[in-house]
């Protein structure tokens, strides 16, 4: 599996499924969420999220990425953070364990990730980028290409001084 990261829109990403920074009721919202749900055309997303039921935290569903390039949305709840007391580690890495088996399922061979609860959910960003980058190098998986697109600048250099390879 190649891992690398990059600074950009992870709306613009030519991959098979990128992953969407979800909320439990899957009903779009502000951020990557957002975004996610304008590229992909709204109401087409907003029905078919609503046909899914919502989605804990923790666990990740997928839908059509419908006009975005990537062919699948991976929804993934990721814990909002309350101090590290609550199982934000655990529930944050399975978003991304559970995000790379729902793409294996779909037969994606390339997916994006956002740095997942870092927004508005308030994790950590070092922290985050470290459990990030942990697990998906300790995954099993079929997907050969996984990027991790951050929003700034200081989440790039975090994935650097991780290891994360950065294109040019």
């Amino acid at each position: 599996m190649q891992l690398s990261a990059l600074k950009g829109d992870i709306t613009q990403q030519d991959v098979d499924a990128i992953v969407n920074a979800a909320n439990t009721a899957l009903a779009g919202g502000g951020g990557v969420d957002g975004a996610i749900h304008r590229a992909a055309g709204a109401e087409q997303l907003h029905a078919a999220c609503r046909a899914l039921g919502g989605c804990d935290t923790g666990d990740a569903r997928a839908t059509p990425g419908f006009h975005l390039k990537a062919r699948w949305i991976i929804h993934a709840v990721g814990p909002v953070w309350r101090g590290g007391d609550f199982a934000e580690d655990e529930l944050l890495a399975s978003c991304y364990r559970r995000s790379l088996e729902v793409a294996d399922e779909l037969g994606a061979r390339s997916i994006a990730f956002p740095a997942i609860s870092t927004g508005v959910y308030g994790f950590p960003k070092d922290r985050a980028a470290r459990i990030a980058v942990q697990t998906i190098r300790s995954a099993t998986t079929s997907v050969d290409d996984v990027r991790l697109v951050a929003f700034d600048d200081t989440t790039l250099e975090l994935y650097r001084d991780l290891g994360v390879s950065i294109p040019d």
